[in-house]
């Protein structure tokens, strides 16, 4: 292969590589304002996460075309094949993330038009654990930093563990007070939405392991005991 050739795509997969963290930024920051949203009650903010969502989808139909081509025009090998194939499933991911962000806005603007509930403030600890769940694993892709990948692969209980003890919280609450059954059923939504962004990340931690490893994770995922 040409010289020119070889650099030309080594440029192309630096800026697939480029555009899965732009799009795992927007995909934080959409996670981050939305549990702003509901946290502050801020009702512009809740709208904004959810017309942002279409650059999301945007960014990730970017690297599938990105993706598409390098496939279709270079056909990579061995690692270069591993990079290209992680950008296009890791935009999988992160676009679910944005859709799941977005679903936390829309409640956000349902609670924002009842009276308060101090369990807000518990759905947004568990919130703060996914979102530094996230962050930490973009940045394990950003650096190529297998062992951050893998802590983050680790962690995936403590979140789970969070939902099943809010879980808990918001019945009892239910139980005790049945006029707010409407808003800890929204919590309890956000709460589910704050879990599966946790599996997403933990999903993206697999793929940067077979990125730097070209092995698949052989051990089974931990999972917090559910009640």
């Amino acid at each position: 292969m040409a010289e020119h050739t070889v650099k030309a795509f080594s440029e192309e997969l630096d800026a697939i590589t480029q555009e899965v963290a732009r799009m795992g930024g927007l995909a934080e920051a959409a996670v981050n304002d939305a549990l702003s949203a509901v946290a502050r009650r801020d009702t512009e903010l809740a709208q904004q996460v959810m017309q942002r969502d279409a650059k999301i989808d945007a960014a990730q139909r970017e690297i599938e075309r990105r993706a598409i081509k390098l496939f279709a025009l270079r056909q990579p090998m061995a690692s270069d094949l591993r990079v290209v194939l992680t950008a296009w499933r890791i935009a999988g991911e992160l676009e679910r993330v944005g859709d799941l962000a977005k679903n936390i806005a829309k409640r956000a603007l349902i609670l924002n038009q009842a009276e308060p509930i101090q369990l807000t403030r518990s759905a947004e600890r568990m919130g703060k654990i996914a979102a530094q769940h996230l962050k930490q694993v973009l940045d394990a892709y950003a650096n190529k930093d297998l062992q951050a990948a893998t802590a983050v692969w680790h962690g995936d209980d403590n979140i789970d563990a969070h939902y099943n003890s809010l879980f808990r919280e918001l019945l009892t609450y239910m139980i005790e007070d049945p006029r707010m059954i409407s808003s800890c059923a929204h919590l309890l939504f956000i709460a589910k939405n704050l879990e599966r962004i946790g599996d997403h990340g933990t999903n993206i931690a697999e793929y940067i392991h077979f990125l730097i490893t070209g092995e698949e994770i052989a051990t089974q995922r931990p999972r917090a005991d559910a009640d």
